[in-house]
């Protein structure tokens, strides 16, 4: 005779690194719905706007997510440069793609390692990770940090890669994309993470849609959104086409990020092959009047700054709308009928960031 039980997911799991909680409705071993609890790690940072002169508040926004941070003082610094009308020079929107974009792989390869780390596939977890190492000596390179770089500033950037550094930078690529084509051939046809991961946690696209799924969760469901697109910083100088597959499971999610990291090479080569002289940054004086919605794509996904000011050096009010609080909605439909063995892994192929989403 089966029976309904609740059993408590999180917030500490030893498969995963983030503090989500969840209430699983179990009949016998199969999930019947998810109920999350959030507010678990809330640190308030968007109060913060309120007590720091709005240049300074780059450095907070920065900290909102270590993994996506870059893109967090990018797309916050996007959101001031809107109310004032500022015209960034174009050398600094070639530098901030470039940075984006080396964010993007560091955020990939954490979380294919981790991916791999969750099925017991220690070796890839480890190749993961040590091809990562160069993605952040570059950074640390080029902007003095591994993870948090510092390097927005309102009206530009606060430092410059030389042409010389670019053209190194982009070379050094050539072998690191033959080592990630040997280790995303295993993520791909290896037997082991398909029977591990197909089928699982399946969204079809109108789930994805109509929850309000975000990045590479979108994207595994057919749906070619990338944010990119709209043509912020410099992508609109620049050539690319989305990451996208059709099946909508965790296997197309790993897809996705996994492909997702020759696009970012093919960007860098170009922005450096792109990028004009000039200065990095413009003199910015006065305080922002009025409101702007940013909009950016981290590694996971649509973000988007709101910010508000009324003529001060603070301003009034900052939101942030980030990817996994997007993708929670998606991931609580594609748990239902889960074994519960495989609740740890579908909640993984989202790549979580609950400080981000309790920012």
């Amino acid at each position: 005779m089966s029976r309904r039980i609740v059993i408590p997911f999180g917030p500490q799991h030893p498969v995963l690194p983030e503090p989500i909680h969840l209430d699983l409705v179990m009949e016998d071993e199969r999930v019947l719905e998810a109920l999350p609890s959030i507010g678990y790690v809330h640190r308030g940072l968007e109060k913060l706007v309120e007590k720091r002169d709005y240049r300074d508040f780059v450095f907070i926004a920065e900290r909102i997510c270590g993994i996506c941070s870059f893109i967090h003082g990018m797309t916050y610094c996007h959101a001031v440069e809107g109310i004032m009308d500022l015209d960034v020079p174009p050398r600094a929107l070639y530098l901030r793609t470039v940075w984006s974009e080396l964010s993007r792989m560091h955020s990939h390869l954490l979380w294919l390692g981790l991916m791999a780390d969750s099925m017991g596939f220690e070796s890839l977890f480890m190749q993961a990770w040590r091809l990562r190492e160069h993605v952040l000596d570059d950074m640390e390179a080029t902007t003095g940090n591994r993870v948090i770089q510092g390097s927005c500033k309102i009206g530009g950037v606060r430092q410059d890669i030389s042409n010389q550094k670019l053209r190194e930078i982009a070379n050094g690529l050539d072998q690191l994309e033959l080592d990630l084509r040997e280790m995303v051939n295993v993520f791909i046809n290896d037997e082991t993470v398909k029977h591990r991961l197909s089928g699982v946690g399946t969204l079809s696209s109108k789930q994805a849609w109509d929850l309000g799924a975000a990045g590479p969760v979108l994207r595994a469901s057919g749906i070619a959104n990338d944010i990119r697109q709209t043509g912020y910083a410099a992508y609109d100088e620049l050539d690319f086409k989305p990451v996208v597959e059709t099946s909508g499971d965790c296997y197309a999610r790993t897809v996705v990020r996994a492909k997702e990291l020759f696009t970012s090479i093919d960007l860098i080569r170009q922005a450096a092959d792109k990028i004009p002289d000039g200065a990095i940054d413009m003199k910015v004086t006065g305080n922002p009047k009025g409101e702007f919605f940013a909009r950016s794509e981290q590694p996971r996904g649509e973000v988007v700054h709101y910010v508000k000011a009324n003529g001060t050096k603070n301003l009034v009010r900052f939101r942030v709308r980030t990817p996994t609080f997007a993708n929670i909605p998606p991931l609580l439909e594609a748990m239902k009928g889960l074994e519960l063995a495989d609740v740890p892994v579908v909640v993984l192929s989202i790549d979580p960031c609950i400080g981000c989403a309790e920012r």
